[in-house]
């Protein structure tokens, strides 16, 4: 149970032509759990680093993510595009708008 109260997530979406990441879920506990079980029912790779969680989950929902945490979250979503079977070529066309 304790680890369960413990437990804290955060949802990012990058969009095209957004100037950074955004926070569109977050929380600790059981919503955690249940950010984690959606991201699980549509395949959206998961990524576990409770470092960089604990700074996102002061951020706002909806916020952009700061400057200073952008190395950081592009570490994160690097690895996300390739679990999910994307290219460094096709990321980079999807930002600017291209078919790959």
């Amino acid at each position: 149970m304790t680890e369960l109260l413990n437990k804290r997530a955060v949802a990012l979406r990058y969009e095209q032509n957004a100037a950074a990441p955004r926070i569109v879920a977050k929380g600790s506990g059981y919503t955690a759990e249940a950010i984690i079980e959606r991201a699980k029912e549509y395949q959206v790779p998961i990524a576990i680093e409770p470092e960089l969680v604990e700074l996102l989950v002061q951020l706002d929902l909806n916020q952009l993510i700061p400057p200073q945490l952008y190395a950081a979250v592009a570490e994160v979503l690097a690895w996300a595009y390739q679990v999910d079977g994307k290219t460094a070529e096709e990321i980079r066309a999807a930002r600017e708008g291209k078919p790959a």
